[in-house]
């Protein structure tokens, strides 16, 4: 009985990091889109948590930023209280990045040496500790991509910082549910075989993390500035320049208008497979949770197409393309959360 509320505890704990992890998704996202990430051109991982507290501090950091190519070449117009509102929300981002850290460590240590972990748990935990300390690593190696000759961080570093973080909200939540429902039998089911079930789920898992990922690359390239019209781009629905770039498998990396092109077809994919893994759910009868699961994926799943268009047709408002960005996080939720139910299941 007392492993359970220890269980249980640990559990809601991770939750917590959960939703901060995807608070830190979206902050990143509007630091992205507000041209904020690279006005903090120097990493201080412990005195770089106090701001610029009087004018002479906020000139001498506003002096490091004019030494950066971004100020030379994009922003040389900018004032000191422009500045400031960029360097904020880096400032802000950097700073839930290191409120992650303490809410993961201290509950931890507590947890650790009153002995109210269970066995076999304490690995994953450590694991997800140095996932997140690596995480760490990995924006500040992508904020140095911008501060060298081009401005801009580069989408491979990019899309490797926002997968890596998506990982490791998926271990997290993964492992929370997990505890949640330690005590709870396995559910029976009469319907397809189970394995069928969960084979699809993680194929779904795979297409939906890639399509996301492409979204990385739009992201870092800018590329959903260009093309906004839908369904088909300016017109044509086999776009020129599709393929420009050589050697050819650049295009699909570094070419624009293919990394749109690339993330459209993905969406419509991922889109429509869920759909379908949806409307195939309602031929079975599932417990409660696992029917809401069911029906929050293909919620979530017209939710989010619909953000991407508007998203696309609007130009890249910062407001829904941060939106668009958390949808796409909280339709990879309503999957896992599937996932999470079926693996429950047994033949019944």
């Amino acid at each position: 009985m007392q492993q359970h509320l220890n269980d249980q505890a640990i559990a809601r704990w991770l939750l917590v990091c959960a939703v901060l992890i995807f608070a830190m998704v979206i902050l990143g996202g509007v630091t992205r889109l507000t041209g904020s990430g690279l006005s903090m051109v120097n990493w201080h991982p412990i005195h770089g948590v106090i701001p610029p507290l009087n004018e002479q501090q906020w000139l001498e950091e506003f002096a490091n930023y004019q030494q950066s190519p971004e100020f030379q070449k994009i922003n040389y117009a900018m004032d000191l209280p422009g500045f400031k509102q960029i360097f904020y929300f880096e400032y802000g981002h950097r700073m839930l990045g290191r409120l992650i850290g303490l809410v993961f460590l201290i509950p931890f240590l507590y947890f650790f040496f009153t002995r109210r972990i269970k066995p076999g748990l304490t690995p994953k935990l450590i694991i997800m500790f140095i996932l997140g300390g690596l995480q760490g690593l990995l924006g500040w190696y992508m904020v140095k991509s911008g501060l060298v000759d081009n401005p801009h961080v580069s989408q491979y570093r990019l899309t490797a910082h926002l997968t890596a973080a998506i990982l490791i909200y998926v271990f997290i939540l993964w492992t929370a549910w997990s505890l949640l429902n330690s005590r709870e039998d396995s559910l029976s089911f009469q319907g397809p075989d189970i394995k069928g079930l969960r084979r699809a789920g993680h194929v779904l898992m795979l297409l939906l993390l890639i399509t996301i990922m492409s979204g990385g690359f739009v992201a870092g390239l800018q590329a959903g500035l260009i093309y906004n019209t839908f369904p088909t781009m300016h017109g044509q629905w086999i776009p020129d320049g599709l393929f420009s770039l050589s050697p050819f498998y650049l295009n699909f990396f570094e070419n624009m208008v293919t990394v749109q092109f690339d993330h459209r077809l993905l969406a419509i994919a991922t889109g429509l497979a869920l759909l379908v893994y949806w409307l195939l759910s309602k031929r079975y009868d599932y417990d409660p949770a696992t029917a809401t699961s069911f029906n929050l994926v293909g919620l979530m799943v017209i939710v989010q197409v619909m953000l991407g268009i508007s998203t696309l047709l609007l130009h890249v408002p910062v407001w829904l393309a941060a939106s668009h960005q958390g949808g796409a996080l909280l339709l990879l939720t309503a999957l896992l959360y599937n996932m999470h139910r079926l693996s429950r299941l047994k033949a019944g």
